[in-house]
């Protein structure tokens, strides 16, 4: 089944454990110590920069050292394991109507924006709604906030490198609005179909940029990135967004991007590898049918410095309480452009 990002795989909801025990600490420590140690803690030079405007995407192989590969990881599995999946299960399961559970399932992915929330993947159901795998191969993803609210991502996210990138791409205030943690299961997990990252994260002008971080081989056979070099050039095809009755939905029919299916070119990198996504360009994921799974680490990241403005109908709003920060503030103003709610 095709999921439409970032609305892959079915609700669920964490059960964070213990941030001072000694292994959190220690994992954090890791991830902080080989970011600091990134060949990019400087940036990226002028004619990689021309090629990402150039292209719409740029891989950077060996952005992340194999130990911050591996504390992310670990990271990861250690909130699946404290995750208990029956609790949200039997949340969903009291709505007897499809109207309910389509309410209940969009007001959770919209708290996601807030929360550090796992959602499931589609095919880890039987037809009777039963899961068929153990939860570590059920989970697709987790989202949203977790470069906020998890030590561990957000050393990542506010580390020097991923600083000193955004930096050469130009930004003044940028601000990290929505992060995953993107499992692409063996043989179950699901197709992201051809999408455009600024659809979701708007801003007013434009200046979504995704940075995706592989955390393992990513190749034809485990479902790699595809992108389709220079589409970003011809602008937004449409819009997902908060509707005046309630929900969310995009604001336009799917665009037919199949003629140019043959340009797409995939995007294969080793593990470790960032690919700079952005906003505008289309980009997709295949299934993953092979036994390998195919971690990844997703941040997007907006500019929130004048004039850019938050589309206030933007899916994603934060809670008063925890507001988004930006990783630098170099503009002439210190007043965002950006509300909680």
């Amino acid at each position: 089944m095709r999921a439409s990002y970032p609305l892959s795989g079915r609700a669920v909801h964490p059960q964070i454990g213990r941030r001072g025990s000694c292994t959190f600490v220690a994992v954090r420590a890791t991830a902080a110590a080989a970011a600091e140690a990134s060949i990019y803690a400087n940036g990226i030079p002028p004619q990689l920069v021309q090629k990402f405007r150039e292209d719409g995407y740029l891989a950077l192989p060996g952005f992340a050292s194999k130990q911050q590969v591996a504390a992310l990881m670990q990271r990861a599995n250690e909130l699946v394991e404290q995750w208990d999946p029956d609790i949200e299960a039997r949340r969903f399961s009291v709505f007897t109507t499809k109207e309910e559970q389509s309410h209940a399932k969009d007001t959770y992915f919209l708290d996601s924006a807030s929360e550090v929330n796992f959602f499931f993947e589609e095919k880890a159901f039987d037809e009777q709604g039963q899961l068929q795998t153990p939860k570590a191969l059920a989970v697709n993803k987790i989202g949203h906030a977790m470069h906020d609210l998890d030590p561990v991502f957000s050393a990542f996210t506010r580390s020097q490198p991923v600083a000193a990138v955004l930096r050469s791409l130009g930004f003044q205030r940028p601000l990290p609005v929505q992060s995953m943690y993107i499992f692409k299961q063996p043989s179950i997990g699901g197709e992201v179909s051809p999408h455009q990252d600024s659809s979701f994260l708007y801003t007013n002008p434009m200046s979504c940029v995704g940075l995706w971080l592989a955390l393992e081989d990513a190749n034809l056979s485990n479902g790699c990135l595809w992108g389709l070099k220079g589409i970003h050039k011809q602008g937004l095809s449409r819009r997902f967004r908060r509707l005046p009755q309630g929900g969310v939905g995009f604001d336009g029919p799917a665009p037919d991007w199949s003629s140019l299916m043959p340009d797409f070119e995939p995007i294969e990198c080793t593990a470790g590898t960032l690919v700079l996504l952005h906003g505008e360009n289309v980009h997709y994921s295949a299934e993953n049918t092979s036994p390998v799974s195919r971690h990844s680490w997703a941040l997007h990241v907006v500019e929130s410095a004048a004039p850019y403005v938050w589309a206030a109908d933007n899916w994603a709003h934060r809670q008063p309480e925890k507001p988004w920060t930006p990783l630098y503030d170099e503009s002439s103003s210190s007043s965002s452009n950006v509300a909680s709610r």
